[in-house]
């Protein structure tokens, strides 16, 4: 299993603190092994992060609120989510990983409704070994619609165009992780980006402003991703969320600090009222925030 790079442990303050009640709208808990071994046959495994280090980072950067993402490391057990979300308390929500629609029975989500999970996330990326039969998928949809879930879509490493068809269709709320992962340097032809444009005119689609890093291929301070950043938000400001994706799963090279990236998120924008409808408003809507 391959090693990867851990999180920068020592997050400074942003030149600007961010609004009041700013969501980080999707960081995952990871650790310890001891307490929370891996799944068996899990495609990684990556460096600990607990939810001591999370709520460190989120105070340094001014963040009050987050949704815990569910990896999947771990598939359908969800005890470090449960833990984290009993530990970290009321500013904090779940993200359930779909596996626990085929593997667990209703009371488990039932009790996952209950600590504060409140969206199922979704893969189509056959490495991850975490992929729903149709069947089952469908009959998650059937239960998220039931419990007045969102569905979350992890994009493919080369975007969502090859599994687009699978959840094109779906009348309840969609969040499109990472920006769709669309290649800067197709710029507004990348077929990625237009897929996502044409998603966000449904009305149900949401999209996360996250791994503008990543997606990057100019490299720090990633000014190819701020016009992908920006025809969302123009396209649907009601229905764009941003997220660390802390402890940046997966990283072959050494994950910024995360100061840098919600001075990223700053960039996307120009005006205030717009970034606090991003940070605050919009995820407090799809996350059962308290407005």
């Amino acid at each position: 299993m391959p090693t990867y790079l851990p999180f920068d442990p020592n997050p400074r303050r942003p030149a600007k603190t961010p609004p009041p009640k700013t969501v980080d709208s999707q960081f995952h808990v990871l650790g310890p092994l001891d307490k929370y071994p891996i799944r068996p046959g899990a495609a990684y495994q990556m460096p600990t992060a607990t939810w001591e280090a999370a709520l460190r980072m989120h105070k340094a950067l001014g963040i009050e609120r987050g949704v815990i993402v569910q990896t999947t490391t771990y598939g359908a057990d969800h005890a470090v989510v449960l833990d984290a979300l009993a530990a970290m308390g009321p500013n904090y929500r779940g993200c359930a990983n779909a596996l626990v629609f085929a593997e667990a029975d209703d009371a488990y989500l039932v009790k996952l409704h209950d600590a504060g999970v409140r969206g199922a996330r979704f893969s189509f990326r056959q490495e991850l070994g975490a992929v729903l039969s149709d069947k089952d998928f469908a009959r998650a949809i059937a239960r998220i619609r039931e419990l007045g879930w969102y569905a979350k879509i992890q994009p493919e490493k080369d975007g969502i165009v090859s599994s687009v068809e699978k959840y094109w269709s779906l009348d309840v709320p969609v969040l499109i992780d990472h920006m769709a992962r669309p290649d800067p340097v197709g710029g507004k032809d990348d077929p990625n980006l237009r897929t996502m444009l044409e998603l966000l005119s449904r009305g149900n689609f949401w999209v996360m402003l996250s791994l503008g890093e990543k997606t990057s291929k100019a490299g720090p301070p990633y000014d190819d991703v701020i016009p992908i950043a920006r025809a969302y938000i123009e396209a649907a400001p009601d229905r764009c969320v941003w997220a660390s994706d802390w402890p940046h799963p997966v990283s072959v090279k050494q994950p910024p600090n995360d100061a840098d990236l919600i001075e990223l998120m700053y960039r996307y924008v120009t005006d205030d009222a717009t970034l606090e409808k991003i940070l605050v408003h919009n995820p407090a809507k799809l996350f059962g925030f308290p407005a």
